[in-house]
């Protein structure tokens, strides 16, 4: 069991210890999979800390719960002033995660009880998560891919990729433990076509030798919000970005690739099933990208400031 933290997590309204923002093992998203969350960061500027693109979690996070046909009643701009508190109730958060969950006891797929609770937690993931954990935390600074086989885990019939709910998260979990037992850091899912679609909890992209980027469209994937950055960020620098179709085997012929995701920002493939990508090491393109990232989300680029909400002003 988890030590106890002195983190404060805002539940349906109020800020409550850590240890008591808890849900009954029979609930209906516990059973069921149906909580739908999303995942941000706060960063460190010189304005104190800041939610980075903190609107665009909450349209994400409110498309989800569409998705799903969850009855949430509060919508972004009430839930922006929540998360902002959160921050501010917790020194040192470096990660934010919402959830939106049926807490109720049900014995059908369909809610009895179709009240929702929201949650908001702000923390810092190494010392509030992976270090009161027993194991090994397993990360790769460069990432071994595997090109996952047998799974066609991104289909629009089954649940739309483009909700963050919990259910979606299963498959892609049995799949990357596999590929994890086989020396792997992390899989790539293929869709229903067998075209690329996306990592599990982050998004793919590929360097050709002009240094264009080619990315899955978003047909079958989850909007990444640091998706949406780097090719924001690239095109203002005026760098190529194409948003198609992809066939796996782009991966072997490929000048650099690279995943994008909340944490890591952009996030360098060394080796796809095994074969070296590139020099084997991040590329030009990816350190670029991710400094230019990195250079944004400290708040040291006027021209998208914006993107962050500052905890310390306001709502």
């Amino acid at each position: 069991m988890s030590e106890v933290t002195d983190r404060l997590i805002w539940l349906d309204g109020e800020l409550v210890p850590w240890e008591r923002a808890t849900v009954h093992v029979l609930s209906h998203s516990i059973q069921r999979g149906s909580l739908v969350f999303d995942y941000m960061s706060v960063r460190e500027t010189a304005r104190g800390p800041a939610v980075f693109r903190l609107d665009d979690h909450l349209e994400r996070f409110a498309t989800s719960t569409d998705l799903v046909g969850l009855p949430v009643e509060l919508g972004p701009a009430e839930l922006r002033p929540a998360v902002l508190e959160t921050v501010r109730a917790n020194p040192g958060c470096r990660n934010l995660k919402i959830s939106a969950f049926l807490p109720s006891i049900e014995v059908d797929v369909v809610p009895q009880d179709p009240r929702i609770s929201i949650a908001i937690a702000a923390y810092e993931t190494r010392a509030d998560v992976i270090d009161k954990n027993p194991g090994k935390f397993h990360f790769a600074p460069e990432i071994k891919l595997w090109i996952e086989k047998e799974r066609r885990n991104r289909r629009a019939d089954i649940m739309p990729p483009q909700a963050k709910v919990a259910s979606n998260y299963t498959s892609p979990m049995v799949a990357k433990w596999r590929a994890r037992k086989n020396g792997y850091d992390e899989i790539v899912l293929v869709d229903e076509h067998d075209k690329l679609a996306e990592a599990p909890t982050s998004n793919i992209f590929l360097v050709d030798a002009e240094g264009a980027l080619h990315t899955p469209s978003l047909a079958n994937v989850l909007p990444g919000i640091t998706r949406r950055t780097v090719i924001e960020l690239a095109r203002h620098d005026g760098r190529a970005v194409h948003e198609e179709s992809i066939d796996p085997d782009a991966l072997f012929s490929a000048a650099e690739v690279f995943l994008t995701t909340t944490t890591a920002g952009v996030w360098p493939v060394v080796s796809v099933d095994g074969k070296t990508v590139g020099e084997g090491a991040i590329g030009p393109v990816s350190q670029a990208l991710l400094d230019r990232l990195h250079q944004v989300e400290r708040g040291e680029d006027p021209e998208f400031a914006n993107w962050l909400a500052y905890a310390g002003e306001g709502s």
